[in-house]
């Protein structure tokens, strides 16, 4: 980072210590704020979150927190400031000079800390999404228990095949477990880019593909209920599906995002509008990957064996568990300075 320019005298000032006020203090603590800031965003996304104008702003409100870092430690009663100024200006130090070398850990730091926002910040496409997916489920399931033909319409042979003699047709899976897992896990994603892609349609065939899949799954799930083999098959299927599909509803979230910069600009240019829209559909899009590999590795190698129903359950509430925490927020880990304004 470029040396930023010399601070103007008037800000690099330091009040004698026994002219420091609250009044002072009230005057300097936005600044302190401002840095902050600063140092989460360069933090969480590196130098290139910020733009060039806030590289150079952050040289300067480094250097002039160091100025009245300067002027509070002999003030007596001024600790708590001093202490709080003096980590945030250890932490900016740091990520201003050592930011190069850790760009290693920048996928995990977008995972922990950015990803939850990005989510929270889409929840009303994701949201949408996932009713899509459940209408879908809804009108299947009654299709298929109003009209027996409709599901033999729709499910493929071996499911239709496997149901007639009531049995599981994930049999072959327990044979070859790792094969299995990256087909499952290529078929997935392959979904997954799909709804993301069809997002370019105006939505909608990122909503066809969310409500044949809905309709796909609420029919098998009738009809295996019809044939009273309701517990073998959600116990199949909890194990993996508290994450595949939620992520499912993430990249459908991330399609009518694309959708919406296409169709609703807004006061923006429509291609500007759609650019915008696309970045943050693709960021969004990234929470997919983990969610998918770990359910294909969980469906190609534990939801078919034969494994206590309660074993399974168990499994698939731990994993919705972790899940939520991640999807909340509730692993990152943002360090902060002490309430300055306190």
């Amino acid at each position: 980072m470029p040396p930023a320019p010399p601070l103007p005298p008037a800000a690099s000032a330091v009040p004698a210590p026994s002219r420091i006020s609250h009044a002072w203090l009230a005057r300097r603590q936005p600044a302190w704020q401002r840095l902050r800031e600063l140092a989460d965003a360069l933090q969480h996304g590196g130098p290139r979150a910020l733009a060039a104008d806030e590289l150079r702003e952050i040289g300067r409100l480094y250097q002039q927190a160091a100025v009245d870092l300067a002027a509070l430690r002999p003030v007596r009663g001024a600790d708590t400031y001093a202490f709080a100024l003096n980590a945030l200006l250890a932490r900016t130090h740091g990520l201003i000079y050592a930011a190069p070398r850790r760009r290693g850990r920048e996928p995990w730091r977008f995972y922990r800390n950015v990803y939850p926002e990005v989510f929270r910040s889409c929840r009303g496409a994701i949201l949408l999404a996932a009713a899509i997916l459940l209408l879908g489920a809804l009108a299947g399931a009654l299709l298929t228990h109003q009209q027996p033909a409709f599901f033999a319409s729709l499910a493929p042979p071996a499911v239709r095949a496997a149901i007639r003699h009531h049995r599981m047709w994930t049999t072959p899976v327990l044979a070859i477990s790792p094969s299995a897992s990256s087909g499952i896990m290529t078929n997935n994603l392959t979904v997954a880019f799909a709804a993301f892609a069809l997002g370019i349609t105006g939505g909608l065939g990122t909503l066809y593909l969310l409500f044949f899949n809905g309709l796909l799954v609420g029919a098998i799930a009738a009809a295996c209920a019809t044939a009273g083999m309701g517990l073998p098959l959600w116990s199949f299927v909890a194990p993996h599906g508290v994450l595949e599909i939620p992520a499912i509803c993430i990249a459908g979230g991330a399609g009518l995002r694309l959708a919406q910069g296409l169709l609703f600009p807004g006061a923006a240019r429509r291609r500007a509008a759609l650019v915008r829209a696309a970045a943050e559909a693709l960021r969004l899009l990234l929470g997919v990957l983990p969610l998918l590999v770990v359910a294909g590795l969980v469906e190609g190698f534990i939801s078919a064996r034969p494994w206590p129903v309660a074993g399974k359950f168990a499994l698939a509430a731990a994993l919705a568990t972790l899940m939520i925490a991640w999807l909340a927020g509730l692993a990152r880990r943002a360090p902060r300075v002490a309430d300055l304004g306190a």
